[in-house]
């Protein structure tokens, strides 16, 4: 569904990315741990179109991920992105936000994108939120109508780019629940996140990421209870020890 081929990205002198092989297949859930500044957030960026990458290919469902207009509309009509801050239209209400893709990008009649929103919303637990403003909702409540707009696409993939990050301890488990409903269903999901108690019950596999390359992957029982890579196993037991 998604791959990744000896993909390196730099920012000016910084090598952010050194070299990635990755894939996601249809219906896999994938979390991708490491440190802040590792490349996690920017082979999303790739996979999405946000970010060029200056060489190696990606490709969704066979297909070469290009900056151009058609080539960037093309992908993000099967892949969506839940972002860290929502990026949700504040002078918008929450259903409107969610037919916005729909509507504009996909030229689907409006009315069928109102009910099918109205439907995606009650998913996500905020039914009664249709006509509520993103100011209205808590931090927990706007990364959920971030989800359901995603799905507003009728994507075959989902992309999440650390989605509880921005929130406040309480509100993580709301969003989270909301993403294991997906897994269940079988979504396509790449999910960036620190969030290790979540990847050791949802994700097919894990990626650790560190300087730019994937240090060690496998299930998520491998490598987040018996990592053998000493790199990976020092990052789990800072993000793990207790307080």
């Amino acid at each position: 569904m998604i791959e990744l081929v000896g993909v390196h990205k730099s920012f000016g002198a910084n090598h952010v990315l050194r070299g990635i092989d990755a894939r996601v297949a249809k219906g896999e859930v994938v979390c991708i741990i490491g440190p802040s500044g590792s490349g996690k957030s920017t082979i999303l960026r790739c996979v999405n179109g946000l970010e060029s990458y200056d060489s190696g290919e990606v490709r969704v469902d066979g297909v070469r991920v290009e900056r151009t207009s058609a080539g960037i509309t093309a992908i993000r009509t099967k892949v969506s992105m839940v972002f860290q801050r929502f990026n949700l239209f504040p002078h918008r209400s929450v259903l409107e936000n969610v037919i916005e893709g729909p509507v504009f990008v996909k030229r689907e009649p409006r009315a069928a994108a109102v009910e099918r929103g109205l439907a995606l919303l009650d998913r996500v637990g905020l039914g009664d939120k249709a006509n509520a403003h993103p100011a209205q909702l808590s931090g927990g409540q706007m990364q959920r109508v971030a989800i359901a707009r995603a799905l507003a696409m009728q994507p075959e993939a989902i992309l999440f780019d650390e989605p509880t990050s921005a929130l406040d301890p309480e509100l993580v488990g709301e969003v989270l629940a909301v993403m294991r409903s997906l897994a269940e269903d079988g979504m396509t999901m790449a999910v960036v996140t620190h969030e290790m108690g979540f990847a050791r019950e949802v994700a097919d596999r894990v990626l650790f990421i560190d300087g730019g390359v994937i240090v060690e992957q496998g299930s998520a029982r491998q490598v987040l209870t018996e990592p053998r890579n000493a790199r990976t196993q020092d990052f789990l037991r800072r993000v793990l020890r207790p307080f």
